[in-house]
């Protein structure tokens, strides 16, 4: 499949057609905008826009009245290919402001290098339930020093009443938690989506990145996925190349604050 193809299948399946992402989200079409909405901890964003210039300002205008007059944080998740060209200086215009990007990559999981080594002592396994969320967001929060609390609150939701939809794994050196990571598994769908990779400082640089993308791949290959898509930071695409991750689009998340709102937990 060549670059243009894969990127109007991912468009199409992972934004366009899009199903809710978790437990009390639900995703609405609101004329060429595609947006998910949901009580915390369900994130609230644009998924998806087919924008013209003479219309995009009244539709980014239309979100940020739809999503204030909730009193919600929301994210509109723009790509590189997305239209209008300027968008993005028109979603800072309007208020909102622009996050680090990111490069959109995806794999075909049969062409994958998923061999492996993991450090002696470390154990790879599939966790689930209350105890399981709580066991990725203490990594997380460990990983990256910020507080998992919406991470913790999604994950147990989606155990308890969509356990299909999500994967979490964890790495532990005997016994401790040392990394941890999550896979949504959209139904239906192609695409299976790694998030939250993170390690404590002690055991990084020893494979465990790797392993955990080797593990979760093998989990959504048995469950009939095609591709794994990640949205990666510099830190982790060259690791991504490695096992065969090609570049599809940047993407750039650009977030508007409801007024007095905290800042929101990252996915």
């Amino acid at each position: 499949m060549s670059h243009d193809e894969m990127l109007a299948l991912f468009d199409r399946q992972m934004r366009r057609d899009a199903l809710p992402d978790g437990p009390e989200a639900r995703v609405e079409r609101a004329g060429d905008v595609v947006r998910q909405v949901g009580p915390d901890p369900v994130w609230n964003g644009v998924i998806w826009s087919d924008l013209n210039e003479s219309g995009a300002d009244t539709a980014i205008a239309d979100q940020v009245r739809h999503f204030a007059a909730l009193g919600r944080d929301f994210e509109w998740k723009l790509y590189g290919h997305d239209r209008p060209r300027d968008l993005g200086a028109r979603l800072r215009a309007a208020g909102l402001s622009a996050e680090p990007p990111e490069t959109l990559m995806v794999a075909e999981i049969a062409a994958l290098a998923l061999e492996a080594d993991v450090p002696d002592g470390v154990e790879l396994s599939e966790v689930t339930g209350p105890a399981g969320a709580d066991v990725v967001a203490d990594v997380h929060e460990q990983a990256f020093g910020t507080d998992a609390s919406q991470i913790r609150r999604r994950l147990r939701a989606q155990f308890a009443e969509a356990p299909g939809t999500v994967a979490a794994v964890i790495a532990t050196a005997g016994g401790v938690p040392v990394s941890a990571a999550r896979m949504e598994l959209p139904p239906g769908g192609l695409f299976a989506g790694l998030w939250g990779g993170g390690t404590v400082p002690a055991w990084r640089h020893r494979g465990l990145y790797r392993a955990l993308i080797a593990f979760r791949a093998r989990i959504a290959a048995e469950r009939g996925y095609r591709y794994l898509q990640v949205d990666a930071m510099d830190t982790s695409r060259p690791i991504l190349a490695r096992l065969g991750f090609a570049p599809l689009a940047v993407t750039t998340p650009y977030v508007y604050r409801a007024q007095g709102s905290a800042p929101s937990e990252p996915a």
